[in-house]
Parts: C-alpha cells; structure tokens; sequence
C-alpha cells in the first residue's frame, strides 16, 4: 500500500542567484537531489502568503511576496533550517506620485537592490516597479511600466530590470490594455519600452504561424499577447518573454528595447506514443492513454542556460492558461464541442463527447475548425502537463512527454493528479493534470539541473538537463501528507500545497555554504528550504 505521505522518489541519479555569485563549487560532484531542511509559515491558506522569492547574500535575507496581504515577508535565511520572519513591506505604504498600489506580484534582488513589480489598484492602469535597498529596507525610487507587471528580473550584470507587463483585460472584457516589457536602467531608472503595436498588422500572419490570437472581435495582437515570465542570456542582450495565453515566446534586444520576433511554440500530439495523458476524471483511477488530442504548451516560469555546446536553450513548465471572463472566455467542456465526422469516427466522437467520461476536458473552442463550417476537425487542451526544452529560435528540443503523470500513477495512484487544495483522485485529469509551473535552474561545473514545481500535485521534479537533447530524470519530492486536508484553521498541516517560485542560491552566497532550492508555496502560504544534494 503506498503511503499517505508521498517521500522520494529517485531514479539515477543559468544559477538563478541573489545579489550575483558563482556557480558553487565546479570540483563538488552535485547530484541534483533535495533534502528539505527548513520551513516558515505564513499562516495563510488559499490566498497567496508565498509566492515569489528573492534573496540577498550580503543580508542572508530572503523576499517572499505575500500576496494575501499585498505585501512582502521579509525572512532572515542566516540559519536555513530555522528562517525567522523580521518585518513585513508592506508597497501600499509607498507614496510615488499618487499612485494607488493594488499590491506585489513580483520581487528580484540584485547589489542589494531589491525591485518590486507593484500593479495598480486598478489593474488595467500603468503600474510602478519599486526599488528599495537590502539591507535597510528604505525606499530608493520608482519607474513607471505598463499594466500589471507580473514578473520582475536583472539582467545578470544588474544594469537593468525587466518588468513583464501583462495587460490582462478587466472581467467585462471591455478594458483591455497592452502587454508589454518595460526595461529600466537602474542608475537612473529610466524605462524604455518594448511593446507589439508594431505587430498589429500581421495579425493573420502570426495566427497562421501558429500564434495563438484570440479575444473578442476588434483585439489588437498588442493587446492580446500577455507577457508572463522573462529570461536572460548569459550576455545580458536578450531577453526571452513567455506570452503563455499565446502559446509563443517573443525575443526582445534589451539594448534597443525592440521586439526582434514572435516565435509560436507548436502543439503536442498527444495521440503518439509517450505523450499520453489522463483527461478523464470521471473514472477514478489513473489511466494515461493516448487521445486525439493537442496540447498547447503555454508557459509559465521559463529559464534559460548555455549548454556544452555553447548554445542557449530555454526551458519552460508547461502550465497552460485559457481566458473565461464574463465578457469573453475560450473555454468549453470537450463535451459541448461539434466535432467533424469526417475527422473523428462515430466510436470516437461517443467516446470522446461522453460527460460521464472524457467530455469533461477543458477544451478551446477558438481553434480546430480548419474549414470555418462550425465543426471541430481538430481538438486543443490547455497546457503540455510537461517541461520543454528550446533552442534559442523556438524550436523544440526535448519535451518530458507524459513522464510527470507517469511517475505520479507510481507514487501516488491512489492520489493521482489531485488538486491543491482537494485530495480527490483525478480532480485535475480534466484540466491540465499536475499543472507544472514554477522552474529554475542550478549549474555545478557542466553539470545542469532543472526544478520544476508541480502547482496541483504538488512537489518538485528534477532533472539533470545537461545534455538538453537527453535530460535524465533525477528525483520528485513532495512532503504533502494527503491524510489531512489543510483550510484555514491549519494551513500548513498538510505539507506544501501549490509550488509557485523557485528559486536556486549558490553555495557561495548561502549561508550555510552549501546549494539551496527556495521554494514559495502559494496555498499553503509556506515557503521551504531545500539542500542541494
């Protein structure tokens, strides 16, 4: 019988740092795996208390967006076994110019240079990064970007911060501003920006490219794309933007602050061998099949490092997002989707539109129709239930497949793909399984690994992806109890629930000289220290 506490599973065996260090020690023979050593709590449950992390060597303080009560904790890491929380940050408190902050999505430190991604109370309008300093928490400036800066990063060299602007319309769907990426000189904190008006009248193109571009009649493609998450080349030139709702990446010249390209992500086939998934919640049980389906990558976290090869790759967690607003939405139960006789036999459309059965897969119904006669040739789930690799052009170099849903049947059958905050077998089957969406990276020598948190189950996987054509499987970690479901009397009780940001310290600046994983776990509200093994 497996256990009700799922422990460790290992098979086998760009440093994402503070204030800027090294990659560890090169001659430490590192296996990638995770030994959890420490623990702080919030106290909330189900309403963001952890987040996003930062931390800065020079303090040993660690950053935790608190989005619950529109703040940052700020913990002392001195001794990781134990973080002890010092003071709260609250940006609402920050006065700029009249701005109304709404609250922090996004925190990233550098030189003891701690930059806030602050949205507006009203989240349709231009947001503010704010700049405080480390080690005294004073205030130190703002730059103005555009709406809701979801994600904030420094280049490596600290010359500048990118903000990822998301520009998500409000719920009537009548509001929806511009994505965008704001850049922003620290020494001066002027902002330039890259925006996607320039990509307006190529709508059709793009859409025929495979990008994805949606919303109600009359959206601009600048309006449209949804910045998510940023990387950086090692060379401090380009930037790497997840456009998740998109499924796409844009690839942006910091130096001139220009959108190079848009560059679509493709679909995966998950009719062909070892891309299976289970789509049917219905069942109770973990059944991974193969399905005349497609998946839409969609990114979340991504993060990029160079190879052996002295090429970059990016790699993505392959969340998935649709748009369900009052004023619009792309989603729509496989059931209610009128699927084409001539693509699908009638076995297959039984089957397939069954609501006791597979009907229920979140579906979109804005793509498939290849003849535009109101009938589906081809079908679209949200999100690749996976991580990926890219080349630097957008092309894919290894996908995971079904390996995430495959180790959990082992693991945790009896819990398979439950949600966050619900311990029920198969509630997530119909809607993007374990939901990967946090990943970072950690470089020891020429050895890579990539953590990559899993939103719904729950849990880190890892993987060696030193060699980005054959990642090895290393290990998945998860210290949810699945006995005890947590609410808000007990928030933590049940483990760590919903793994958002990650975020790896060198041996160099940890403070226990050794590799750390920090891991922010929004609806627990828990934030974890993991060891490097």
């Amino acid at each position: 019988m497996i256990s009700k506490k799922l422990l460790a599973l290992a098979i086998g065996g760009a440093l994402l740092t503070a204030c800027g260090s090294d990659d560890g020690n090169p001659n430490q023979n590192y296996t990638g795996e995770l030994q959890q050593i420490g623990r702080y709590s919030s106290g909330l449950f189900d309403a963001g208390g952890a987040e996003i992390t930062a931390f800065c060597a020079s303090s040993n303080k660690l950053f935790v967006v608190n989005s619950g009560a529109a703040s940052i904790d700020v913990l002392d890491l001195s001794d990781p076994l134990n973080p002890q929380k010092l003071t709260t940050l609250d940006v609402r408190q920050t006065q700029v110019n009249g701005f109304a902050a709404g609250g922090a999505n996004s925190v990233a430190v550098h030189n003891g240079k701690l930059a806030v991604a602050v949205e507006n109370d009203n989240k349709q309008a231009k947001g503010q990064v704010y700049f405080y300093h480390t080690d005294t928490l004073a205030f130190a400036g703002a730059a103005a970007v555009g709406a809701l800066p979801d994600m904030v990063t420094f280049t490596p060299n600290g010359d500048y911060v990118l903000s990822a602007n998301e520009g998500e319309p409000n719920d009537a769907y009548d509001n929806d501003p511009e994505g965008s990426v704001s850049i922003i000189k620290v020494s001066d904190m002027s902002v330039r920006t890259a925006g996607f008006s320039e990509f307006n009248q190529d709508k059709q193109n793009l859409i025929e490219k495979g990008v994805r571009i949606g919303g109600p009649a009359g959206t601009s493609v600048a309006q449209d794309l949804e910045p998510e998450y940023i990387t950086i080349s090692r060379d401090n030139n380009t930037a790497y933007v997840a456009l998740q709702e998109n499924n796409a990446l844009a690839v942006i010249d910091i130096q001139r602050a220009e959108v190079q390209t848009i560059l679509p992500l493709g679909y995966k086939d998950h009719s062909q061998p070892g891309n299976g998934l289970d789509a049917n919640k219905n069942d109770k049980t973990a059944a991974i099949e193969l399905l005349p389906v497609y998946g839409m990558y969609q990114p979340d976290a991504i993060a990029s490092y160079m190879a052996a090869d002295g090429n970059t790759y990016i790699v993505s967690a392959n969340e998935g997002d649709g748009r369900d607003y009052d004023g619009y939405s792309d989603e729509i139960k496989l059931q209610d989707l009128p699927l084409d006789e001539a693509s699908f036999s009638s076995s297959q459309i039984e089957r397939l539109t069954d609501a006791d059965g597979l009907g229920d897969l979140a579906v979109t119904n804005t793509m498939g129709d290849t003849d535009n006669d109101g009938k589906f040739e081809q079908i679209y789930a949200y999100g690749g239930r996976s991580f990926s690799i890219w080349d630097s052009h957008g092309q894919l170099v290894f996908d995971s497949g079904d390996q995430f849903e495959q180790h959990l049947k082992q693991v945790a059958g009896q819990y398979f793909n439950v949600s966050n905050d619900n311990n029920k077998i198969d509630n997530r089957s119909d809607n993007k399984g374990p939901e990967p969406e946090g990943v970072t990276l950690a470089k020891f020598g020429n050895q890579v690994f990539a953590y990559i948190g899993l939103e719904r189950q729950g849990g880190i996987m890892v993987y060696n992806i030193s060699n980005p054509r054959l990642p090895q499987f290393v290990q998945y970690l998860n210290n949810r109890d699945f006995s005890i479901s947590a609410d808000e009397n007990n928030p933590a009780a049940a483990g760590d629930l919903a793994p958002e940001g990650l975020l790896v310290i060198s041996a160099s600046d940890s403070p226990n000289g050794e590799p750390l994983l920090v891991v922010g776990n929004e609806v627990s509200g828990t934030t974890t220290i993991y060891q490097i093994r």
